[in-house]
């Protein structure tokens, strides 16, 4: 994980005044809130994973309580939810560890291109607790490819792009789609960084086996290191 990580990190400090939005967010008025998927939080009871209206109520009420914008959070959390939905379930162990970060907020929340880009792949990835809509950009930071997958789109979002085709910095070029459209979830945006596509086309897992951690994370960096160009603050 060292080479490119660092890689992308010194890359990142070249470039980092001119990384863009993800989201819209104001740092000095809006607040984050972390939502914590995994075992440790009771509230998430099976009657409220098995409906998706439910679940979608409970997150709006946690960001309406809390006062915040976003629900986030996330990377390398290792989470039960996914026993909602027979895709993570395989024959030899489930998956389960999240690979990227959720940002959890209203169907219809726009989506920016946080730095100049082309369409690398884009699909509806239909199955229950799938991405639904889903596009992969490819960057190139100053010499080193970067891949980022935006999932759980609006399939508005896939209306018009091209594969090869170039999507500028801060361009609205996607929205939170719901759940009809998102792969059954509450509204929100699954953000993941991706140094190889490994022939991946339109899709690449956004949660792995445990046993496959280092693997997988060697080659999903944190999002963080480009979401905190956005937010510039801590979820509370």
């Amino acid at each position: 994980m060292t080479a490119p990580f660092n890689q992308l990190k010194s890359r990142l400090l070249e470039i980092k005044d001119t990384i863009g939005r993800v989201v819209d967010f104001d740092p000095a008025a809006d607040r984050l809130y972390k939502l914590d998927l995994t075992a440790a939080n009771k509230e998430l009871t099976n009657e409220i994973l098995d409906d998706t209206a439910r679940f979608s109520d409970w997150v709006a009420q946690k960001l309406a309580d809390s006062g915040s914008r976003y629900g986030i959070g996330g990377y390398s959390e290792h989470r039960t939810i996914y026993t909602r939905s027979a895709h993570f379930d395989t024959e030899d162990e489930p998956r389960r560890l999240h690979l990227g970060v959720d940002i959890w907020g209203p169907a219809g929340t726009p989506v920016y291109n946080f730095y100049d880009a082309e369409v690398h792949s884009f699909q509806n990835n239909s199955q229950f607790g799938d991405y639904g809509g889903t596009v992969i950009l490819k960057y190139n930071l100053n010499g080193l490819i970067l891949f980022a997958l935006y999932g759980h789109l609006s399939l508005g979002s896939l209306e018009g792009l091209t594969v090869g085709g170039r999507i500028p910095k801060g361009k609205h070029f996607a929205s939170f789609g719901v759940a009809q459209e998102n792969g059954n979830w509450p509204p929100h945006l699954h953000f993941q960084l991706m140094f190889d596509m490994r022939g991946k086309f339109g899709d690449y897992p956004g949660v792995c086996q445990y046993s496959k951690k280092d693997i997988y994370l060697t080659n999903c960096p944190d999002p963080d290191l480009i979401l905190g160009q956005t937010f510039a603050v801590h979820a509370d």
